[in-house]
This record gives structure tokens, C-alpha cells and sequence, in this order.
């Protein structure tokens, strides 16, 4: 059987992205500075690694056969001492394995993302309030998955078992179980973590192309729900090549969070590459000396106004990922000699982030 060369394109594409985010921290804030989220990346590539090994191996070593897909009468006929039989059984074997190595890639990179956005979030009580949710949630729903994935077929070895059928939920290539109960918790947390740094997004003043580009950097989770979603379907439909199918899938699917989870800590050395190739405009910069503060605002309902009502003085990383920091004390300022509606502004920071200096 011809080796498949995508796997392990995408696990060298996937390590490229991982390198690029340590190099990116590393220039910027030194290797002492490292924060948790870059170590779960470090631990996310040999986790990713194991996967496309095991993605390999069921399709190269095993045909692709496990104990799904398969009639009564042609269960009957499969000698044990086969090699169809013992195919069927390691096959089923890797893919209980490949199962519980991809939601540990997945769920590294959910919180790799939630430790980041610990801090981008912080100065923002009740944006932090959101991440210490996500925390739990994360904490729970691998614990339901994981633990599903193993206790939802009971004795173990029924999922390897060939005759008699050992019914659908010992079937791990296309369990319902297996597929429906990653996809809605995947599908769930991440919908649930790109709502964190979109709220703050919403919130604060900048050009509506600077935001069409950091949505593109914190909503990239989209596209790790359509790729699950994807691997769900064709899980359930490709017949005979499920396995195989599936195992690419969810390598073509940790491969993007792989990409995803890692654009947003790489944004400053690719802006940093495109200043020294001229392309500084990409990340339009109004002042040379520093980054632009952009306020949070609310609407004033009676004026039909919109007034400054909390701003942060901070750069990000270093704590560079910040949108906020609440350094400074507040102060109150009264604007009724510049504002005839003399609209009383009771606090008044300024919010400077890596993220948004209007380079």
C-alpha cells in the first residue's frame, strides 16, 4: 500500500506554526517569559505526532479494516487465526487509541487558548469572569469525552471483538457516541471560547479594517468547527473507508487548530517580516512611537452618542498579550467646558494592546 505523504505534510506544516509561536514569544519576551499556553503547545506537537502516527498505522499496518461495517454472515465467515481477523482487530485497536489522541490535541489547544486569553482579558473583570468559566467548561467536557470514549463500551474488548457484533457503540470507528459526543462538546467550546476575545473586539474603537483582521485571528475556530463537522459527516458516510477517512480528517482537523491556535501569539514577528519587506501598511501605523489607544465605549442612550467610559493604559506582551492593563489609577475629568451636554467622564484609561496599535 502506497504511503500517504498528507499526514505528514501537515504534522511538518502543523510544527512549523508551533515554532513560528515560540520564536515569536521567545524574541519578544526571552524563553523565562514563557507562559503556560507556549509549553501546551510544546506537549501539543508530540500529541499531534502520536495522532498521524496512529492515522498511518491503521491505514499501512491494518488496510484500513476494523469491526465496523460488516454483516452478520460476513462476521461468521472470518477465521480467527485470518489475517482479515487480526487486521479487523488491531485496526479497531488504534482507532480507540486515535480517538483519545485527537480530543487530547484538541482540548490541549482550547486551553492553550484560554490561558491566553487569561490575559487578554485581564483589567476586564468581567470578560476574566468568562475565561474562568471556560476553564470549567474545558475541564468538564474532556472529562465527559474521554472518559465516554473509553467507559462507553463495556467489557474494553468488545471494542476489538468481531463475532458476534458487539453493537454500534463498540464500534470505534463510527460509534455514535464517538462521533456525536466530540463533535457537539468540540463544536460547544470552541463556540464558547472565540465569544471571549469577539466581546472585547466589540467593545473597542478601531478601524473597521483593523478589526475585519483581528477577527480573522480570534475567530479562526470557525473553521476548526467546519473541519470537525466535516469528519463527522464523512465518519458516518464513507462505508468501507471510514476508518481511513476518518483518521485523515482528523489529522486535516488538528492541523488547523494547530494553525489557528497559534496565528494570534505569531502576529507580531509577521508584522515585524512585513515592515522589513515594505509591507508595514498591511498593519497601518499612525505613530512610529508608540500604539495607538482605542477606546471602549458605550452608548449614551439619552445623547444617541457614543462616550468614552473605560480605558486602559498597557502595551501587550509583556505582558504583551493584554488587551487591557489596569495600571494607573482612575481619575474623573469633567468636559463641560469642551461638551455642551456636559457629559461627566468618571473614568478615563486607555486601552493599548499589541493586538490593536494602529501600525
Amino acid at each position: 500500500m502506497a504511503v500517504d505523504a498528507e499526514p505528514w505534510v501537515l504534522l511538518s506544516l502543523g510544527t512549523a506554526f508551533v515554532v513560528l509561536r515560540l520564536y515569536a514569544r521567545w524574541s519578544k519576551v526571552g524563553i523565562r517569559q514563557f507562559q503556560l499556553d507556549d509549553y501546551l503547545m510544546v506537549v501539543f506537537v508530540f500529541g499531534f505526532a502520536a495522532d498521524v502516527a496512529l492515522a498511518y498505522t491503521v491505514g499501512a499496518l491494518f488496510q484500513g479494516l476494523t469491526n465496523s461495517y460488516m454483516t452478520d454472515a460476513e462476521r461468521a465467515s472470518i477465521s480467527p487465526d485470518s489475517i482479515e481477523f487480526y487486521n479487523r482487530q488491531g485496526g479497531s485497536k488504534i482507532q480507540v487509541a486515535g480517538w483519545s489522541v485527537y480530543v487530547f490535541n484538541l482540548w490541549v489547544i482550547k486551553l492553550s487558548f484560554a490561558v491566553f486569553f487569561s490575559r487578554l482579558t485581564s483589567g476586564l473583570r468581567h470578560l476574566h469572569i468568562r475565561v474562568y468559566i471556560a476553564y470549567v467548561l474545558l475541564a468538564l467536557t474532556y472529562l465527559f469525552v474521554a472518559l465516554g470514549l473509553l467507559l462507553s463500551c463495556q467489557p474494553m474488548h468488545h471494542f476489538w471483538q468481531i463475532n458476534p457484533d458487539p453493537g454500534p457503540l463498540c464500534r470505534p470507528t463510527n460509534s455514535p457516541f464517538y462521533v456525536l459526543a466530540v463533535l457537539i462538546s468540540d463544536v460547544a467550546t470552541d463556540l464558547y471560547l472565540v465569544s471571549i476575545p469577539l466581546a472585547v473586539l466589540w467593545g473597542v474603537q478601531v478601524p473597521l479594517r483593523k478589526k475585519v483582521i483581528l477577527l480573522g485571528l480570534f475567530g479562526g475556530s470557525f473553521f476548526v468547527v467546519i473541519a470537525g463537522t466535516i469528519r463527522g459527516i464523512v465518519i458516518l458516510t464513507a462505508g468501507q473507508q471510514g476508518a481511513i477517512s476518518g483518521s485523515q480528517w482528523a489529522v486535516r482537523e488538528t492541523f488547523v487548530a494547530a494553525v489557528i491556535g497559534n496565528l494570534p501569539a505569531s502576529q507580531p514577528l509577521f508584522r515585524a517580516w512585513a515592515s522589513k519587506v515594505g509591507l508595514s501598511g498591511i498593519f497601518s501605523r499612525s505613530d512610529p512611537s508608540r500604539g495607538q489607544s482605542h477606546p471602549l465605549s458605550s452608548m449614551d442612550k439619552s445623547k444617541k452618542r457614543k462616550a468614552p467610559i473605560s480605558q486602559y493604559t498597557g502595551t501587550a506582551w509583556a505582558s504583551d498579550e493584554r488587551i487591557v492593563d489596569n495600571t494607573g489609577p482612575p481619575h474623573s475629568t469633567k468636559l463641560s467646558d469642551e461638551n455642551p451636554n456636559n457629559i461627566i467622564v468618571t473614568h478615563d484609561f486607555t486601552v493599548e494592546s499589541e493586538y490593536l496599535k494602529d501600525r
